[in-house]
């Protein structure tokens, strides 16, 4: 199977995208076009020959089909009067040389086995090179081009006769031009009239089953250059068919037109078509073939007795250990020596008596209307300093002036402070007599007493 994808590199691009799109199949059939708007592109003066050329030389298996056109201006709509005289030129030989170099081209790329689809859907109203102006001349024609191709040296072209299905303007039985100029007899078949379903593109005059007949007849292997969607939409049920149809009748190659409106991979349009068409082309996993298993023989292994040879039994000699007395050696007594504890006398600190400062309580006396005397100054006692032997000295009490009662609540006396510390400290030598005051150095115990003054 094959597909058209595009003319040029973009075309030999899309191959493997389209492989991979249906699951890794194979695509073998490349399929693309020479522009038959001048003779230079009818002689394959075109650089995307060598694309595909290099494409078709990566594998043997490949086949490379080229529709060829046989007249230039090919869709310019030439009226058929103009159509007619073309033909007669071209069986009387004066565009052979066209086809000569497309042939010395063809061998020079690498490609001299290419299937080359000469003047296609000639049956048909659209191209220049259709046959019905003048059937007879047209199949000479076809003849001259066939022969002139022939003789370039190296080639193995196959010329594949593809009209379209139906009648169309001619009955293309009439424009076959001879089994010896004729290597596959094609047929483009889109889902189109003439006929209204599948079955009737089967059984219509000129329809898919004339032409598996006619091949038959000639025995002449069938091919579908074209094929697809027009006309009627999204018609998975055609695609079912045709591919049903395409299994059946086993064609050399067949390729879809794979772009809008007629493709199912690169048109998005045809979702239905493009399941169906995947899923029947999608190569299926192989079903693993379970390996039999077949028994391994079991062999006996002989059982061989191993001879038990005696170990002769060495005596050990027997080596008496000598008796090493251990020395006894006598522990050394050190004297421990007696350190007197000394007695240290406890001094004899007479405690100070302090006397206790007697403050005399202010006597308020009753409340009398009289004139405001001045606020009463309370004085503070003196205490006297003690001696070595402290004695106590008395203050005497001061009377305060009576106050006069004021609205305001009674003073509060200020707090007298405490009286001024003096200290005294006596120390006391120690003796711990001569070998152990070498060893602690002269001690002596303090006293400190504090008392006020």
């Amino acid at each position: 199977m094959g597909a058209y994808l595009d003319y040029g590199p973009n075309g030999v691009a899309r191959i493997a995208q389209l492989s991979r799109w249906l699951g890794g199949k194979e695509i073998r059939v490349g399929h693309t076009y020479l522009p038959g708007d001048q003779w230079a592109g009818i002689e394959g003066r075109v650089s995307f020959l060598e694309d595909w050329a290099r494409w078709r030389r990566a594998q043997d298996d490949r086949m490379f089909v080229l529709n060829v056109p046989m007249q230039a201006r090919n869709e310019e709509r030439v009226p058929d009067r103009e159509v007619a005289r073309l033909i007669r030129s071209g069986a009387a030989g004066q565009f052979d040389q066209h086809f000569r170099r497309l042939a010395e081209r063809l061998v020079a790329l690498g490609m001299p086995d290419t299937v080359i689809v000469l003047g296609w859907e000639m049956n048909g109203i659209t191209y220049t090179h259709r046959c019905g102006p003048d059937p007879e001349n047209w199949k000479a024609y076809w003849r001259r081009v066939v022969t002139a191709m022939r003789s370039v040296p190296g080639q193995e072209f196959k010329f594949d006769f593809a009209p379209n299905r139906g009648t169309d303007a001619i009955g293309w039985t009439k424009c076959y031009p001879g089994d010896d100029v004729v290597d596959i007899i094609g047929m483009d078949s889109y889902d189109q009239g003439p006929g209204q379903d599948f079955d009737d593109q089967i059984t219509q005059p000129y329809g898919l089953q004339q032409h598996v007949d006619f091949a038959k007849e000639h025995g002449k292997a069938i091919s579908y250059p074209e094929w697809g969607l027009f006309r009627r939409g999204d018609n998975a049920e055609y695609v079912r068919r045709m591919l049903q149809w395409i299994e059946r009748h086993r064609p050399l190659y067949h390729t879809i037109t794979d772009y809008c409106p007629h493709g199912v991979w690169q048109c998005k349009q045809n979702p239905t078509s493009s399941k169906v068409f995947r899923t029947a082309l999608t190569p299926v996993a192989p079903t693993p073939v379970p390996t039999p298993v077949v028994p391994t023989p079991v062999v006996p292994t002989p059982v061989v007795p191993t001879p038990v040879i005696p170990t002769p039994v060495v005596p050990t000699p027997q080596i008496p250990t000598p008796q090493v007395p251990t020395p006894q050696v006598p522990t050394p007594q050190v004297p421990t020596p007696q350190i007197p504890t000394p007695q240290v006398p406890t001094p004899q600190v007479p405690t100070p008596q302090v006397p206790t400062p007697q403050v005399p309580t202010p006597q308020v006396p009753s409340p009398v209307p009289t004139p405001v005397a001045p606020k009463p100054s309370p004085v503070a006692p003196s205490p006297v300093a003690p001696s070595p032997k402290p004695s106590v000295s008395v203050p005497v009490p001061v009377t305060p002036t009576p106050v006069a009662p004021r609205p305001t609540p009674k003073p509060t006396p200020t707090p007298t402070p405490p009286p001024p510390v003096n200290s005294k400290e006596w120390c006391v030598p120690l003796n711990f007599g001569e070998w152990l005051s070498k060893l602690v150095g002269k001690q002596s115990v303090c006293v400190k007493l504090n008392w006020p003054f």
